[in-house]
């Protein structure tokens, strides 16, 4: 199977695997640590040598994948709703946010100083995902639509819960912007399904070998 159809799967798992912790943030208030370190790790490989490099080990790509596999094969039981509705949204704002060359700079800029940041604490340090939250509030936010998230508002409300839910997003638009990058689109999504499932089966196959 071609590279550029593995890299697009690899993106949109990303992606929709940001988005499915979101949700579960929304509505319990915590996530499995380890499935959240999987999701930011995009936000600090702004140079990578492939998208595969992206998502780190194997064992956070398997996470990833398996996300994908769920919410394109799952049938509507197995859907998460929420997180396909949060990860549309990034990906129309994606097209705006590609449009703002100022916007597009100032990410830039504060990812780099994040990175750096983290290289003192852990990628998902509480003062690392406040400064991300920070990031993710006054660039992707200030575009519309923005993105409405729905949950318990006790947890909601809750500083360090909205930090790595905007976090989460704006890692999940790192993944999306990867994801246009390797020539994915709305239509491919649609028309691709099957392709981009049997590109992660293969991908999760050669992990597993």
């Amino acid at each position: 199977m071609n590279r550029r159809l593995r890299d697009q799967a690899l993106a949109l798992a990303g992606l929709l695997h940001a988005t499915h912790q979101v949700r579960r943030l929304a509505h319990e208030g915590r996530v499995d640590e380890e499935q959240f370190e999987c999701a930011m790790r995009p936000v600090f490989e702004l140079d990578p040598e492939s998208v595969e490099a992206v998502y780190g080990g194997p064992e956070c790509r398997h996470n990833l994948l398996s996300v994908l596999r769920a919410q394109l094969g799952g049938g509507e039981a197995g859907r998460d709703i929420e997180a396909t509705r949060y990860s549309a949204t990034l990906m129309h704002l994606e097209r705006k946010l590609s449009a703002r060359d100022d916007l597009m700079q100032a990410l830039r800029e504060g990812l780099e100083s994040a990175r750096r940041q983290a290289e003192h604490f852990s990628i998902t340090h509480e003062n690392v995902t406040a400064r991300l939250a920070d990031l993710y509030a006054n660039t992707i936010s200030s575009l519309q639509p923005k993105v409405m998230v729905q949950g318990d508002p006790r947890y909601l409300q809750e500083t360090h819960v909205a930090n790595r839910v905007r976090a989460l997003l704006l890692a999940g638009m790192r993944s999306t912007v990867l994801w246009r990058q390797c020539g994915g689109s709305r239509l491919k999504l649609i028309l691709g399904r099957n392709r981009l499932m049997r590109a992660a089966a293969e991908i999760d196959a050669e992990q597993e070998a």
